[in-house]
C-alpha cells in the first residue's frame, strides 16, 4: 500500500478552508495585474504557472489513459478556463467579495440539488435576498456586466464542484487534475496573449503571475480534488460557506475595498444560507475513499 502524503493525512475541513484562503488572496493577489495584462492575462498567467508546476511536481502519467478518462480532464479544463475567464472579468468590474458572494449560487445551488426539504428553500430565499442587497439600492451601483459574468462563474462553479468529485475517482494521482489545467492554459492562450501581447513577458507580470498560479491554481485545486476524493459534492458545496467572507477579507487587506453596511449584510445572507443548508449534510457518506 503506498506511504500517505502529508495532504492525504489532514482532515477534509482543513483541507477546504486552505484551499479557500490560498484561492481568494490569490485572486487579490490577482487583481493588481489587471492593468499590465488585463483579465484574460491574468488568467493565462495563473492557468499556465500552475499547469507547469503541476507538471514538474506531479509528473502525469499518460500512459494507459482510457478515452473516457482523457474526455474528462479535458472537459474539467474547459470548464475551468470557462470560470476563471468569468471570475476574473467580474472582479476587474465590481468588488472580489462582491464577485465571490454572488458567484457562490453555483456551490449552494449544488449543495441544495442534494437535499429533498422543504425548508431549504428557507435558505434559498435567504440567498436570494443577498444578491439582492448586493446588487441593489447602492449609492454607487454595480456593474451589470460585472454581476452577469460573477452569475456565469457561480453556473460553472457548480459543474467544476460536480466535475472536480467524477476527476477524484477516476484519477487516484494528480494525473487528471494536471491534464485539466494544462488544457485550461491551452484553451486560454490565444485569448490572453491576443489582450496582453508582450506585456505577458514582463518580469513584474511573469514574477506575479507565478504567485498567483501556486496561490490560486496549483494549492486550491490540489487541496480539492484530495478533499472532494472524501467527501459528496453536496457537502464539499456548503464547506464553501466561508468563501465570500474569506473574499472580502482579502479584498480588504490587499486591495483595499472597503465594502458598506448593505453589501455586508447581503454576504452575510449568502453565508448563513449556506450555513442553514449544511445541517442536513453532517453524515454525508464520502464519494470515494
Amino acid at each position: 500500500m503506498a506511504r500517505a502524503t502529508p495532504v492525504a493525512r489532514l482532515p477534509s475541513g482543513v483541507l477546504v478552508v486552505g484551499a479557500i484562503a490560498s484561492l481568494q488572496f490569490g485572486a487579490a493577489l490577482a487583481v493588481t495585474l489587471f492593468s499590465r495584462v488585463g483579465p484574460a492575462g491574468v488568467v493565462l498567467l495563473r492557468l499556465g504557472f500552475a499547469a507547469l508546476i503541476l507538471c514538474l511536481l506531479g509528473r502525469p502519467r499518460l500512459r494507459g489513459l482510457s478515452s473516457a478518462e482523457m474526455m474528462l480532464a479535458c472537459l474539467f479544463g474547459l470548464v475551468l478556463a470557462g470560470m476563471n475567464l468569468c471570475f476574473y472579468e467580474a472582479v476587474s468590474r465590481i468588488p472580489l467579495g462582491i464577485a465571490v458572494s454572488i458567484e457562490f449560487v453555483g456551490p449552494l445551488a449544488v449543495a441544495i440539488a442534494g437535499s429533498r426539504r422543504p425548508r431549504d428553500l428557507l435558505w434559498v430565499a435567504l440567498a436570494a435576498g443577498g444578491i439582492i442587497a448586493l446588487t441593489h439600492g447602492s449609492s454607487a451601483p454595480l456593474d451589470d456586466l460585472g454581476v452577469a459574468l460573477a452569475l456565469a462563474a457561480g453556473c460553472l462553479w457548480g459543474l467544476y464542484i460536480l466535475l472536480n468529485a467524477r476527476l477524484g475517482r477516476a484519477f487516484s494521482d494528480s494525473t487528471g487534475l494536471t491534464l485539466a489545467i494544462c488544457v485550461a492554459a491551452a484553451v486560454m492562450l490565444p485569448v490572453g496573449a491576443a489582450t496582453a501581447g508582450s506585456s505577458l513577458l514582463s518580469p513584474e507580470a511573469l514574477a506575479v503571475g507565478c504567485a498567483v498560479g501556486i496561490l490560486a491554481s496549483a494549492i486550491p485545486y490540489s487541496l480539492e480534488v484530495e478533499a472532494l476524493r472524501r467527501i459528496a459534492p453536496a457537502a464539499f458545496g456548503v464547506l464553501m460557506s466561508m468563501e465570500p467572507a474569506m473574499a472580502a477579507t482579502a479584498g480588504f487587506l490587499v486591495l483595499g475595498q472597503d465594502l458598506g453596511a448593505r453589501a455586508l449584510v447581503g454576504i452575510a445572507l449568502v453565508i448563513l444560507a449556506s450555513v442553514g443548508a449544511s445541517r442536513g449534510f453532517a453524515g454525508t457518506a464520502p464519494v470515494a475513499q
